[in-house]
C-alpha cells in the first residue's frame, strides 16, 4: 500500500547527516505516533530556530544577536582566535570550558574534489580580521581528516606571513582507549606530539 505523504517524511528524514532507512522509518512512526500537541510544538520550535537564527557577521557561528554572545563578551580573550569548519564545532570547544579565546567559522573545509576551494570559505573574512583585531594566535581547530589538515595547512601558510602565531589542536589517544585498538596515524600524532610530565 503506498502512503505518498509517509515516503515523503522518509525521503525528508534520510536527507538529514547520520539518518540512514533505518533511523528515517523509526523516527517517521515515532513523529505519527507522537500526541498532535507534540508534533506541533516540534514543529513550532523548527520553525522559529529557522526564523530567528542567523550567522554572526563577525565570526559566522549561528546566533539570534549580531554580533554573537562570544564575539560582544568583554572577557573573552581577544587575541586569540579557534578557527573551525562549522557553527557545531564552536559549541563542541565550548563544552569543554577551557578555550576562553573567539572563533571563526569557515563554513566547511576545502575540497577540491567536490569543487570547494577558499572562495567558497570564510578565509578571507578571517584574514581580514587579523591585523585590526590585534589578534595574536590563531588555533586551527579544523577536523583531523583529510579535507580538515589540507585545510589547516592551507590557513597556515596564507597566516603565518601576517605574523600571528599559528597553533593546532593536539591529536591523539582518547582517554580509555587501548594501544592496541589505536590506528598508525593517531599513534604517530601521540608520539609527535609527546610532552614531558
Amino acid at each position: 500500500m503506498a502512503l505518498p505523504s509517509f515516503e515523503r517524511l522518509l525521503a525528508a528524514l534520510e536527507r538529514l547527516p547520520g539518518i540512514g532507512p533505518k533511523s528515517a522509518r523509526r523516527l517517521a512512526h515515532h513523529l505519527l505516533a507522537i500526541p498532535k500537541a507534540e508534533a506541533e510544538s516540534l514543529l513550532t520550535a523548527l520553525t522559529d530556530a529557522r526564523e530567528r537564527t542567523r550567522s554572526c557577521t563577525l565570526c559566522h557561528a549561528l546566533t539570534e544577536e549580531d554580533p554573537c554572545a562570544i564575539c560582544a563578551d568583554p572577557a573573552r580573550d581577544r587575541g586569540l582566535l579557534a578557527v573551525v569548519e562549522e557553527p557545531a564545532d564552536v559549541e563542541v570547544l565550548e563544552r569543554t570550558r577551557e578555550f576562553r579565546g573567539r572563533y571563526h567559522v569557515l563554513g566547511g573545509a576545502l575540497t577540491p574534489l567536490r569543487g570547494i576551494g577558499p572562495d567558497d570559505l570564510h578565509v578571507a573574512d578571517l584574514v581580514a580580521r587579523i591585523a585590526p583585531e590585534e589578534i595574536v594566535e590563531v588555533l586551527l581547530a579544523t577536523n583531523p581528516n583529510v579535507d580538515g589538515e589540507a585545510t589547516a595547512l592551507y590557513l597556515a601558510r596564507r597566516l603565518k606571513p601576517l605574523g600571528v602565531k599559528v597553533t593546532r589542536l593536539a591529536f591523539g589517544l582518547p582517554v580509555g582507549a587501548a594501544l592496541e585498538f589505536a590506528d598508525e596515524v593517531t599513534l604517530s600524532r601521540s608520539l609527535a606530539g609527546r610532552r614531558e610530565i
